[in-house]
């Protein structure tokens, strides 16, 4: 990570804090919320928030929990949208994907087959011995938002498909490790696409984590790739993590006829593990970690 006395990135020559280091008031001023907020667009939630969107990220990690246990050979998507959907209905919640952009989102949770990258629409295909999945769930819990996704792995996966699944776990792992208060954004990318690369794997570069509590998609947008955006986190800041990574080529392609389904450009898997994070004052919290 650089530091502030380090030579600046830019190749001025000059140090980073007398540079392109953001100028900041001191971590603890009042005015820290309006600058992220005038400055980065960014919402550093307050405390009360907090409790919030801590509350909405532990209902949606229970939904996708119990969602997952019932992923097997011979239960189709379908059959777990519906489950999640009567789940997030007697829980009190609101599922956010449903009728969600243009095209409007048809299902209440995100199911992703094996070469589908993300956006995958749950739909009547059976799942079967060797498919991996991804299931990704957001919830609206008082008007907060909780995201996140796990991969299933269905019987006797193929040592590609394992190792994709692997990767992309310890990618998100890696990327919440080095979290703290002052840690420019782009090392987030930078530690998944180390990982990556050194298992032959690639990272999807057309889709990005993002802020979220408040609203679904909110600032920053926080590439998964090599990548130079300097902003420093600061306590408060709540945003998922989601390396979507590839076995293959890092293209993605849109499924036309839905507007949604993302595919590898080859065909070869892809896997995703996402959490949604609270930056504190020495550190990070997990939120969609369950506590029990």
């Amino acid at each position: 990570m650089i530091s502030r006395n380090d030579v600046c990135w830019c190749g001025s020559g000059q140090k980073w804090k007398k540079c392109h280091y953001p100028q900041l008031p001191e971590k603890n001023s009042q005015d820290m919320a309006s600058v992220y907020k005038k400055q980065y667009g960014i919402i550093l939630k307050t405390k009360e928030q907090q409790n919030g969107i801590r509350k909405a990220c532990q209902t949606a990690a229970h939904i996708l929990d119990e969602t997952c246990k019932r992923a097997k050979a011979g239960v189709t998507t379908n059959q777990l949208n519906d489950f999640a959907h009567d789940l997030h209905k007697k829980l009190g919640v609101i599922p956010a994907t449903l009728g969600y952009g243009d095209p409007p989102f048809p299902k209440s949770i995100c199911t992703s087959l094996n070469e589908v990258i993300c956006h995958g629409i749950p739909d009547n295909t059976p799942l079967k011995d060797g498919d991996i999945l991804n299931i990704d769930v957001t919830c609206i819990s008082n008007g907060y938002y909780g995201d996140t996704s796990r991969m299933v792995m269905i019987g006797n996966v193929s040592e590609e498909k394992r190792r994709v699944v692997e990767v992309s776990y310890e990618c998100l792992m890696r990327a919440i490790a080095i979290l703290q208060p002052g840690l420019p954004l782009y090392e987030i990318g930078n530690a998944i696409e180390e990982h990556a690369r050194e298992n032959k794997c690639s990272v999807v570069n057309q889709f990005v984590a993002h802020g979220v509590g408040i609203d679904f998609h909110e600032e920053p947008q926080i590439p998964h790739h090599f990548n130079h955006i300097q902003i420093p986190l600061a306590a408060g800041m709540t945003f998922t993590i989601e390396p979507m990574i590839n076995a293959g080529v890092r293209s993605a392609i849109i499924d036309p006829s839905d507007g949604w389904t993302a595919r590898t450009g080859d065909g070869r898997p892809s896997a995703q593990w996402e959490h949604t994070v609270l930056i504190t004052e020495n550190g990070y919290e997990v939120l969609t970690l369950l506590s029990n």
